[in-house]
């Protein structure tokens, strides 16, 4: 039985992480946290007696595992926690620039983490078709375009990011000079190495991803659509389990999945 604490209880993800331990036999629900001033906090969960706190210390020694899908600067500094008490983690923020991932991997140095801008297996299993297609189709002409829902605070997402890492990292090409996020204007003609990545705001979708690799007379597209959170929360409790047996160390939902 792995005890878990989820950060965020009463967010979009945190409500679909809760109800997915609720149908694990092999978790249980230990805490749940939400920020300084949440409206619920201090009220019941609804899940047997467990009350949500916005205090992480006051009920990380019951637990084995803290599941954050909240914020970059609250990810940090529950990470800090789960360092002092010995714990693991499994993080799913996006949005983290790279003083945070930094303090991130300093932080899985010490203890076991999984760390995945996208927690479904279907997505993981596109990281390395991504991959495999980069290498095979080198000189093609390659653009991401994803689309989220009208809250999403951060963009592109951070798999649309992921994904674009992924190619350039194959490819031998750098991303901070050959990515070029939407396009406007007189911009000229496309150059070859750019890696376009463009993000859609609109209604309620849940994460769409598409990849293109195009040439004259071609292209192939990878295409990835979720339709439910479920998807990704599914993929946090099977992360949870994993990482419970783990040593310290920095890992990902390709470790988890056992695709490396």
């Amino acid at each position: 039985m792995v005890k878990i604490i989820v950060c965020g209880a009463c967010g979009r993800m945190g409500e679909r992480i809760i109800n997915a331990t609720l149908k694990d036999k092999d978790i249980k629900l230990v805490g749940a946290l939400e920020v300084k001033g949440h409206p619920m906090v201090g009220k019941d969960l609804g899940v047997g007696d467990l009350k949500v706190t916005d205090d992480l210390k006051s009920i990380i020694d019951d637990a084995d595992v803290v599941i954050d899908f909240t914020n970059p600067e609250a990810t940090i500094k529950h990470l800090e926690i789960v360092k002092e008490y010995g714990k693991r983690a499994v993080v799913g923020t996006t949005g983290l620039d790279d003083k945070q991932v930094f303090q991130l991997r300093k932080i899985s140095e010490d203890i076991a983490c999984v760390f995945a801008p996208n927690m479904s297996v279907g997505v993981n299993l596109l990281f390395k078709l991504v991959a495999q297609s980069a290498k095979a189709l080198g000189d093609y002409d390659v653009e991401i375009v994803e689309a989220h829902h009208n809250l999403k605070k951060d963009a592109p997402s951070g798999t649309a990011k992921k994904i674009a890492r992924i190619i350039a990292d194959v490819l031998g090409r750098d991303l901070d000079k050959d990515g070029v996020y939407g396009r406007h204007g007189m911009v000229g003609a496309r150059k070859k190495q750019e890696i376009g990545i463009h993000a859609v705001r609109a209604g309620d979708i849940v994460g769409e991803h598409t990849v293109t690799f195009a040439s004259v007379g071609e292209r192939l597209e990878l295409v990835h659509r979720a339709h439910s959170r479920d998807t990704f929360a599914q993929g946090a409790v099977r992360a949870a389990k994993w990482v419970a047996g783990k040593p310290k160390g920095l890992y990902d939902m390709q470790d988890v999945l056992g695709l490396k």
